[in-house]
């Protein structure tokens, strides 16, 4: 999980062109959206593009987001029990 958690931390810097950020910056439990990494609404739609191209995860509900996308650890959670790739 841990392997995982890291590819995820720079997959979401590379995908969001985050360049002042390092993967060491982003903790685990910190948030994503608002006072963490302070993502919007169009970076969750790249979030969700990056589950399907990466894990073969499709959100059908976009309000499943709002809780899969809370942190890198609920991310990694959700992608290690449902992932298809």
């Amino acid at each position: 999980m841990e392997n995982l958690k890291e590819e995820l931390k720079g997959k979401i810097i590379e995908v969001l062109n985050l360049e002042d950020i390092n993967i060491e910056d982003i903790k685990d439990t910190d948030p994503l959206f608002g006072d963490g990494l302070g993502l919007d609404s169009i970076d969750a739609l790249e979030l969700i593009v990056l589950m399907d191209k990466q894990y073969g995860i499709k959100l059908s509900d976009p309000k499943e987001g709002k809780t899969i996308f809370q942190n890198i650890e609920t991310m990694a959670k959700y992608i290690a029990d449902n992932r298809t790739k």
